[in-house]
């Protein structure tokens, strides 16, 4: 079962909290909620190119196997191989973490070492799905990424705010 397709639009900052878990942006909840049928169902995996991590909806799901289909045909195209079975296995192997109200989930450790994961995770709007970034690896990425690197520090500089208060 999956919801409907969504817009991921926004940003936001999460230090590691108490038993290793880390919050959901509100800028993100309500849509990962729609896109996974209503369920709290926030779906992660490490991204196929970028150095990060990415989240999604289940409703990601419907579009998976055309995504397959097109990459199939562009590569035997091009006189390529392809291997289906790899394919989808990289596509259909994310994990699902469920999130409470306040947008709390953990992140299990393989995702966290492949992430490279410290002590905050910055999360930055990407339409069908959204980059969820160690800042420290995020700042390290070329000019592309100015606008995100941006953001990142001003929600983290938020974010120690309020821890001090």
């Amino acid at each position: 079962m999956t919801g409907g397709p969504v817009n991921l639009v926004g940003q936001g900052f999460s230090p590691r909290g108490e038993k290793g878990r880390f919050v959901l942006p509100a800028d993100f909840r309500s849509d990962i909620y729609t896109a996974s049928a209503n369920q709290r169902i926030l779906c992660l995996d490490k991204h196929p190119r970028l150095p990060c991590l990415t989240g999604f909806g289940l409703s990601r799901l419907a579009d998976f196997a055309a995504e397959i289909d097109r990459e199939e045909e562009k590569k035997l195209r091009l006189g390529l191989d392809f291997d289906r079975d790899a394919a989808e296995g990289q596509v259909y192997g994310f994990y699902r973490a469920s999130f409470d109200e306040s947008g709390r989930f953990v992140l299990p450790d393989y995702l966290s070492e492949l992430g490279k994961v410290e002590d905050g995770l910055y999360f930055h709007g990407g339409g069908r799905q959204i980059t969820i970034w160690n800042p420290s690896i995020l700042f390290e990425q070329g000019e592309a990424w100015a606008g995100a690197q941006a953001g990142c520090r001003a929600k983290m500089a938020e974010a120690a705010k309020g821890k001090r208060k």
